[in-house]
């Protein structure tokens, strides 16, 4: 599994929304999250075997692979994960976990969640341990303060 080359792709049509792919070096969303895990052994909008235990996720338009981090406002756990895959296609979600990184970001009960997602380039090292379906180095939780305003941020924008 390789990082290389980067996929942006071409503009989609899901269910009469049109998205268009597109580097973004500065995305950093407030929205909700939800989780996938039942298509195991399916493939990957990137061509790789969806693995629901794996730290990866789909989202919209971010390029094939990228690397976000994902804060839950909810608990302020932030981990790393890696975009593989498109989606989430249900109004209001902003990025679909897969089980494990559900699982370590603590929402898989919950099913949804209120998250931020902002892109990041993280350390080789930990690259690497995603691409091998591991998590990365742990990333401290988000201060008190900050999901406060997240959380009123996201309230003001109607969700």
């Amino acid at each position: 599994m390789s990082d290389t080359p980067v996929k942006i792709g071409r503009p989609y049509t899901v269910r009469g929304t049109t998205y268009t792919p597109a580097a973004d070096p500065r995305y950093d969303m407030l929205g909700y999250a939800s989780w996938y895990g039942s298509e195991s052994g399916n493939m990957t909008a990137n061509g790789e075997k969806f693995r629901p235990k794996g730290i990866s996720a789909a989202h919209k338009t971010l390029p094939l692979p990228s690397y976000v981090e994902v804060t839950s406002l909810q608990t302020g756990r932030t981990i790393l994960v890696r975009v593989n895959d498109r989606g989430p296609f249900a109004r209001g979600r902003i990025i679909d976990l897969s089980k494990g990184a559900a699982e370590q970001l603590g929402i898989r009960a919950a099913g949804t969640a209120p998250v931020r997602v902002r892109i990041v380039d993280p350390p080789e090292r930990d690259k690497k341990r995603l691409r091998d379906g591991k998590p990365a180095a742990p990333r401290p939780d988000a201060p008190a303060s900050s999901l406060a305003f997240w959380r009123n941020q996201l309230r003001q924008a109607g969700y």
